[in-house]
């Protein structure tokens, strides 16, 4: 029998910290003087309460070591329980959102997914837009500490090949977490700033600015306007698509280099081939662009450039709705989508690490052919994949499709069409963002969407956001009977 009250304390602390958090909105509506500060005070005051209490019935309790399915059910029940509370502010602002497009934004965000239900971002309560950009960079530091510590502890998705990398917990996840929490904290908080910086001198205003940083160090995508990145076309373009590129980086490479080596991030496998998909990506897209169009090689580029990094690192920003640019974009986002960025970065969708065990597989598979009795295996930063990570990714891989295949047959049984519904279903595993289609592409939103279809995406998201196993082993009964 699983003991529920160690996972219940860490919950209780990280709500009421939530809790606390919310405060920050209230002071910006306050300093606004738009009349809309007590709703955060009263959110955060009923979160507070509720997480504290649950904290301390639940104290004196050793947290130093979970066991596995303790450790399964607290990672599920964090994405589950912050944007439970997260919601409260939007039912009771002038947002008025129903409860299920309160749960939506709030998934949404938490999990760095960036599609959005709400219209009018531009006559919004400074507040609720600042909520939502926090959101969003709380799930992408969340996120890391995942992938670098829950995610290799757990064998999911064949992360334990950064197990070492991690730094191993030896049993003590929580003070492990925590540590590598207070390593990357600051390195997240100084990329922050800087993005944020770099906004304000390219013409932004410090609201603007400072709500963009947090949403692009998450790669989240939440913007202050309905037009995303539209309306700060030009050098913001590239700045944004640098920040992108590197909070899709593994946040441990930067620990390294704060140390003194560059060379494990240089030499990183998963950096280099991410970096050539992007740059294969956007001289492929501009040329197509350039010749299709007759369009300017600069405008081009940016275009490309700032779009293909938006949507292969989960961010979801739209700088135009590239929709237009024809079938062929279409078809590329939508597979560059599926993607992402690194392990043990704030992306989302696949990650390439697992591509290219895959692509290693199948070589060794062809060669074996080829010389039937020769010894081959994958190989990944010229080691040996041992046959547990290779299952692992082989499952992940299996799990994805069918996921994928089911969340779009549920969507399409709502009654979406063909494109958004299969768009739909790859945005929320995937984590992306825009879908396609008139509806959800990159010049709408998921509020035309039925209740039924936004409960859907919100198991899509929160399911691919923690790399599916990690949800589905859940509703297995050796999970509960072990």
């Amino acid at each position: 029998m699983i003991d529920p009250r160690p996972v219940a304390h860490v919950i209780g602390l990280l709500v009421a910290a939530l809790g606390a958090s919310m405060l920050v909105p209230m002071m910006i509506d306050l300093f606004a003087r738009n009349g809309h500060w007590g709703v955060f005070l009263n959110a955060a005051a009923v979160t507070s309460l509720m997480g504290g209490v649950v904290a301390l019935a639940t104290a004196n309790l050793d947290t130093t070591r979970l066991t596995l399915q303790q450790t399964f059910l607290l990672t599920t029940l964090v994405w589950v329980m912050l944007p439970l509370f997260g919601a409260i502010p939007f039912l009771f602002s002038p947002v008025q959102a129903t409860p299920t497009d309160a749960l939506f934004e709030a998934m949404s965000g938490f999990t760095t997914t960036g599609s959005t239900v709400f219209v009018g971002l531009d006559d919004m309560p400074e507040g609720i837009l600042l909520w939502r950009s926090m959101m969003q960079w709380f799930g992408g530091i969340g996120i890391i500490i995942v992938a670098m510590v829950f995610l290799p502890e757990l064998r999911v998705g064949g992360m334990q090949i950064f197990r070492s990398e991690a730094f191993d917990t030896m049993g003590k996840i929580l003070p492990r977490a925590a540590e590598i929490a207070s390593q990357i904290s600051w390195i997240y908080v100084i990329l922050t700033l800087v993005c944020f910086l770099s906004y304000l001198t390219l013409g932004m205003t410090s609201f603007e600015a400072i709500n963009h940083a947090l949403t692009t160090i998450s790669t989240g995508g939440f913007s202050t306007t309905d037009l995303s990145f539209g309306a700060f076309q030009g050098l913001p373009e590239y700045f944004a698509s640098a920040f992108m590129i590197l909070a899709s980086l593994p946040f441990v490479r930067y620990i390294q280099l704060v140390a003194g080596t560059a060379r494990p991030i240089l030499r990183d496998a998963q950096v280099r081939a991410y970096m050539a998909v992007i740059t294969i990506a956007v001289v492929v897209l501009s040329g197509f662009q350039v010749i299709a169009d007759e369009r300017g090689p600069e405008e081009s580029f940016r275009e490309a450039l700032f779009n293909v990094t938006s949507i292969i690192s989960g961010t979801g920003y739209a700088s135009v709705d590239y929709q237009l640019w024809g079938t062929f974009a279409m078809v590329l986002f939508f597979f560059i989508g599926l993607i992402g960025g690194c392990a043990g970065s704030t992306c989302c969708s696949v990650k390439i690490f697992r591509y290219q065990i895959l692509a290693s597989a199948i070589w060794a598979q062809v060669r074996r052919i080829h010389s039937p009795h020769g010894m081959f295996y994958p190989r990944y930063e010229d080691r040996r994949v041992s046959e547990e990570v290779l299952a692992s990714v082989m499952a992940f891989f299996v799990l994805f499709v069918v996921s994928l295949g089911v969340l779009s047959v549920a969507l399409a049984m709502t009654g979406l069409d063909l494109v958004t519904a299969l768009s739909g279903a790859a945005t929320a595993i995937g984590n992306i963002g825009p879908g396609l289609g008139d509806t959800i592409g990159p010049a709408g939103n998921f509020a035309p969407l039925s209740d039924a279809a936004k409960w859907l995406c919100m198991i899509g998201m929160l399911v691919g956001r923690l790399e599916l196993m990690v949800v589905y082993v859940l509703f297995t009964a050796a999970f509960w009977r072990n």
